[in-house]
C-alpha cells in the first residue's frame, strides 16, 4: 500500500465516528494529499471499503496516471457523477467538508438524491490527519524551505536604495522559480518604511530609502508544498529604537522556538512569546498569532495563537513569527519555518537572523 493509499484508508476507518457511509471530498488541498492530483476539478468519494475519484475530460489522462483508486471521468458537472454512485452503492449518509463544500453544490446534491438520502456536515477530518507529516512530507518542506532562503539570499545580495517594493517582490519570485519552485506560496509580502507596520502589506511602486526598516515575507511552494520566513533589513546605521525593537523580536521569537516541543499547547507557545514583547512594553504593538502550520497550504492547523488548546505532536510544522508594528514608524517581524520533535523542535530555515543592514 502506498503512502497515498495509506492516507485514504485512515480516513475510511473514521467514517464510523462520524456514522456516515462515505465522505465526499471537495477541498483541492486534501484532494491532493489523497490522490497525487493537481488538477483544477476533481472529487473524491471514500467509503468503508473504497475509494472513487471524479473528474472531467481535460484532466482524464493525468488522473489515470496518477491516482491509484477508480476514476470516473464525467462529461458533465461533477456532482451528479458522484450521486449516480452514491445512490447505485445505496450510501445513504454521506459526510460533506463544511469548510470546503459550496452551498450551490449542496444544494445540487441534495436535489439529486432521494428521500432517504442524507448529507451530514464534517470538521476538519482531513485537516487533523494532515497536521502530522510524514517523512516524505517533510523532505519536500525542507526543499522548499531552502530554495525559498536560497531565493532570498540571491535577492538580498542585489537590494539597492531606490528599488520598488513590487519589483523587489518579482525579483524574491523569479530566483525562487529559477530554484524549482512552481508559485510562491503567498502573495510576496515587501514593506518598505512606514509600511513595514502592515503586516500583510501588498506590494507598491514605493520605493526603499535610506535610513528605513525594509520587511519581507515570501514562501516557495515546491512539488505542492509550502515555506515561509519573515526578516527584516535597515538601510544605513539603525537607531537606538529599531535596533531594541529588533532585539526584542528576535529575544521573542528565540524563545518561542525553544518553547516548542511535542506536548506542549500551542496556545503556550504564544503566550511565551507575548511574555517576551510584554517585559519590552511591545505586548499591544504585537497583533497577531505567533505561527501557524504549513503544508500542502500555507496556512493549516495548528494555529499557535491565544488559548490554543491544540498539542504539539512530533511531525508538526509550524511557523513562529512574532512581530511588533507601530503605526508611523515600522515594523519587525522574524519567522522561520520549525519541525516539531519530540524533545524539541529543528528549525528548518538556513538564513541568519542577524541584523542586516543595507
Amino acid at each position: 500500500m502506498t503512502e497515498i493509499e495509506q492516507r485514504r484508508h485512515a480516513v475510511a476507518t473514521r467514517l464510523g465516528e462520524y456514522k456516515i457511509d462515505a465522505l465526499l471530498v471537495s477541498s483541492s488541498a486534501n484532494i491532493r494529499y489523497l490522490s497525487d492530483y493537481t488538477g483544477s476539478n476533481g472529487l473524491i468519494l471514500i467509503t468503508a471499503k473504497e475509494s472513487h475519484f471524479f473528474t472531467d475530460p481535460r484532466y482524464g489522462l493525468e488522473a489515470s496516471q496518477k491516482v491509484t483508486c477508480k476514476v470516473h471521468v464525467a462529461k458533465g458537472p461533477l456532482i451528479p457523477a458522484a450521486a449516480k454512485l452514491i445512490k447505485q452503492k445505496k450510501l445513504k449518509k454521506i459526510g460533506l467538508e463544511s469548510s470546503w463544500i459550496r452551498l450551490m453544490d449542496y444544494n445540487k446534491l441534495k436535489e439529486e438524491l432521494p428521500l432517504g438520502y442524507s448529507l451530514h456536515a464534517i470538521g476538519p477530518l482531513i485537516e487533523e490527519q494532515r497536521m502530522i507529516k510524514s517523512l516524505a512530507e517533510i523532505d519536500r518542506i525542507r526543499k522548499s524551505v531552502q530554495a525559498n532562503s536560497e531565493a532570498y539570499a540571491r535577492t538580498m545580495r542585489r537590494v539597492k536604495i531606490g528599488v520598488r517594493e513590487q519589483d523587489l517582490a518579482a525579483e524574491l519570485e523569479f530566483q525562487m522559480r529559477m530554484l524549482g519552485a512552481e508559485k510562491p506560496s503567498f502573495d510576496t509580502i515587501v514593506a518598505a518604511g512606514e509600511r513595514s507596520a502592515l503586516p500583510h502589506a501588498h506590494p507598491t511602486a514605493r520605493r526603499f530609502q535610506e535610513n528605513e526598516l525594509l520587511l519581507i515575507d515570501m514562501g516557495a511552494t515546491l512539488d505542492g508544498y509550502s515555506s515561509d520566513m519573515t526578516r527584516v533589513a535597515y538601510a544605513g546605521v539603525p537607531p537606538k529604537q529599531v535596533r531594541d525593537m529588533y532585539r526584542a523580536v528576535l529575544e521573542a521569537q528565540l524563545t518561542a522556538v525553544n518553547a516548542v516541543r511535542a506536548g506542549i499547547p500551542a496556545g503556550k507557545v504564544d503566550a511565551t512569546a507575548r511574555g517576551v514583547l510584554k517585559k519590552h512594553n511591545l505586548e499591544r504593538e504585537f497583533i497577531h498569532s505567533t505561527g501557524h502550520g504549513l503544508g500542502l497550504e500555507i496556512h493549516e492547523p495548528p494555529r499557535i495563537g491565544k488559548k490554543e488548546k491544540t498539542q504539539l505532536k512530533a511531525g508538526m510544522v509550524i511557523t513562529i513569527e512574532p512581530g511588533a508594528y507601530i503605526d508611523g514608524f515600522g515594523g519587525i517581524r522574524i519567522e522561520d519555518t520549525v519541525l516539531v520533535t519530540e524533545n524539541g523542535c529543528e528549525v528548518l530555515t538556513p538564513t541568519p537572523k542577524e541584523f542586516v543592514s543595507i
